[in-house]
């Protein structure tokens, strides 16, 4: 199979590729930079200008596309070009996937979509928090993911017979090379994030390795034609960035969510990746536990 990533290059890319190219399959990078070494096919292109999508998509014909590229997070822009820009490139993707007939598109979302951090307050209505739980975003970033997504679930809906599609919502990502200590996308290490719990409070413990988030999109692929079209999952680890029991920490850290987390068990992650793992028999394995065994020694 051939697959296209948008955003190959980057900390989730670059995890995405090695995991397809492992499984067998050619894969094509597109991104506004290369990275030495990468198993893919490397197209340096800017997807948000006229016709580029559309183009690649045609010139590579890939079976799959993997939607990865965008401003990756909140505040790196004016809320206005950061909500334009994500959308303007979901949107780009999935209409040159339906005019080139790509047999499935997987679009990268995030758990911000749940509205935790807003400076109004925000309460959850339950935990863990799962893909029925109501979205509620502040910024222009996680306003940007709810449209991808409902962009996911317009273009299925509006063509049965077009790409299978899907979102998933990968967890504060963790590159490979940041548990031998490189910074994270915060720019703290993960020993700082484990030893302030305050750090990781801000996006309620959540994490994956990004090899696991790499694992999860090729399953998606491998079952894209059996789970619901236009599906959004969560990808998540099992448990939290943390030492001690999550739901003291969530009701120290983040107040509001305290009567919620009385539901938790000690050592549970706060984003539930249950559907995943029953619709798609995805589970992440690694944790922080089993990649910083020596160090933790």
């Amino acid at each position: 199979m051939k697959y296209l990533v948008t955003g190959g290059a980057g900390r989730l890319g670059r995890s995405v590729v090695a995991v397809l190219a492992s499984a067998g399959h050619h894969v094509v990078s597109v991104d506004v930079a290369t990275v030495d070494g990468l198993p893919a096919e490397q197209v340096v292109a800017d997807l948000g200008a006229d016709g580029v999508a559309g183009a690649l998509t045609a010139e590579h014909a890939p079976d799959g596309i993997v939607h990865l590229a965008a401003i990756p997070y909140p505040g790196l822009l004016p809320d206005a070009d950061t909500f334009a820009i994500n959308t303007r490139l979901a949107f780009a993707v999935l209409e040159a996937a339906a005019a080139s007939g790509v047999g499935a598109v997987l679009l990268a979302s995030s758990p911000t979509v749940m509205g935790y951090g807003a400076p109004s307050g925000w309460t959850p209505q339950y935990l863990p928090l799962d893909e029925q739980h109501p979205v509620a975003p502040w910024n222009g970033y996680a306003a940007s993911k709810v449209a991808v997504e409902q962009l996911g679930a317009m273009f299925a809906r509006r063509d049965p017979d077009g790409p299978r599609i899907g979102s998933f919502r990968p967890c504060y990502v963790i590159a490979p090379e940041e548990w031998a200590g490189a910074p994270t996308q915060q720019g703290h290490t993960i020993l700082e994030r484990l030893d302030d719990p305050a750090l990781a409070a801000v996006a309620l413990f959540n994490y994956v390795d990004a090899r696991d988030a790499g694992d999860f999109v090729l399953r998606w692929f491998e079952h894209a034609g059996e789970v619901p079209n236009g599906a959004v999952f969560f990808v998540g680890a099992p448990d939290s960035l943390l030492r001690g029991p999550v739901g003291p920490a969530l009701a120290e850290f983040v107040p509001a969510t305290a009567d919620a987390a009385r539901a938790l068990d000690p050592d549970t992650a706060v984003f539930s990746s249950a559907l995943a793992e029953r619709l798609l028999g995805w589970r992440a394995t690694r944790t922080w536990r089993t990649e910083l065994a020596e160090v933790l020694k």
